[in-house]
């Protein structure tokens, strides 16, 4: 696969356009919006000279990289791509008109993949005349830095396009895992529970928001917060997720949303980006400080913990991906210390059992119930490594 074809020239689809030219592959950025790729272009620029300032190229070899990128406002560039990836808005509907679009205008070789962070693949191939060679290839935000991208193949995906497309990932420097073609794939449904079990313990009052970040920082070592991360991210992006998994999983307790986030992003609260979201960024406006009650972080944490390794397990028991891909998925897309299955060794499954069981008989709700390959290993004396 030589040359790239990237659909959208936002912050992701410039993303990754930049980490297939630095990799040599000569890459076709396509955008309706002329602005958008020129600010793609200008934004691209602007990032190699602080390369060449950091000696990461030289000015000539960041150049060669820029020139492999070539910025067109039509798809009738696309007609000697080997590979297209869409990186566009997340709307099914879309998507399925522009790989419609596209595979009329692609060779009969082509892969058409969509870089989609929960949208079913097969609905999106179903638009298409040979959905065998649609793929899901998902790249985590910055492109050029997050080092995991999901790979998703469809039912209708022809067998060993999700092995090669795996290799190219590779020959790029990132690092894949393949994933079944389900709500959220690994990242956006295993990591549900760090905001949503977080978010009800604030609900219940059990502490603020401060504390309930600083004991997943300080006890559990994450890098952000939950709530920091989801003012981070964007609440217009965070809680879309959140009811799209819901949604999508049949509305399964385990990915219900919550009444805070959905009247953070009706008011338009939608983080750092508005200047408010569960904190408040306006200039001179300090954060509480945190209780520094030990007990009560580390119930905070083993909680929201003991949740997450739950969501990881009953992955692994429904064989949406192996065990080193779901640590791997976890520790470099969203940077947890640990990935997940090894830390319930660590934490003890039947810790772990006792822990949910106690929630579960204290709620009565779905959203606490145990993942059944806990309680077998647990039975069996059995760990995940």
């Amino acid at each position: 696969m030589k040359k790239i074809g990237i659909i959208g020239g936002g912050a992701m689809g410039s993303g990754i356009a930049q980490v297939f030219a630095q990799s040599g592959h000569s890459v076709v950025l396509y955008d309706t919006n002329k602005e958008a790729l020129d600010r793609s272009k200008q934004n691209l620029a602007k990032t190699f000279e602080k390369l060449v300032a950091k000696e990461k190229y030289t000015a000539e070899k960041a150049q060669e990289i820029q020139n492999k990128i070539e910025y067109a406002d039509s798809l009738t560039a696309f007609a000697s791509i080997d590979l297209m990836i869409e990186a566009i808005i997340e709307n099914l509907d879309i998507k399925k008109s522009v790989f419609k679009q596209v595979e009329e205008i692609v060779s009969d070789e082509c892969i058409l993949a969509s870089n989609t962070s929960s949208l079913s693949i097969a609905s999106i191939a179903s638009a298409c005349s040979k959905p065998e060679r649609v793929i899901g290839i998902h790249f985590f935000n910055p492109a050029p830095l997050m080092a995991l991208v999901e790979i998703i193949p469809a039912v209708q995906t022809r067998e060993g396009l999700a092995d090669e497309v795996k290799a190219l990932i590779q020959s790029v420097g990132k690092l894949p895992v393949i994933t079944k073609d389900t709500p959220g794939f690994i990242v956006n449904r295993v990591a549900r529970p760090f905001y949503s079990e977080s978010i009800r313990l604030l609900e219940e009052g059990v502490a603020d928001a401060e504390t309930i970040d600083f004991a997943m920082t300080s006890v559990g070592g994450f890098r952000m917060g939950p709530f920091e991360l989801m003012d981070f991210i964007g609440h217009d992006v965070n809680y879309r997720v959140t009811e799209s998994v819901f949604e999508s999983f049949f509305y399964d307790p385990r990915f219900k949303p919550s009444f805070s986030q959905k009247r953070l992003f009706e008011a338009g609260y939608y983080g750092r980006k508005s200047g408010r979201g569960f904190y408040n960024y306006a200039e001179g406006v300090e954060k509480k400080a945190p209780s520094q009650d030990q007990a009560l972080l580390e119930k905070i944490y083993k909680r929201v913990l003991v949740m997450l390794i739950n969501e990881a397990a009953d992955a692994l028991f429904l064989n949406i991906a192996n065990r080193e891909d779901l640590d791997t998925a976890m520790t470099k897309g969203v940077n947890y210390p640990k990935g997940l299955l090894k830390w319930a060794d660590e934490y003890g499954l039947e810790k772990v059992q006792d822990d949910l069981d106690e929630l579960y008989n204290y709620y009565h709700e779905d959203r606490y119930r145990l993942s059944p390959i806990i309680r077998n290993y647990v039975k069996e004396n059995k760990t995940f490594y």
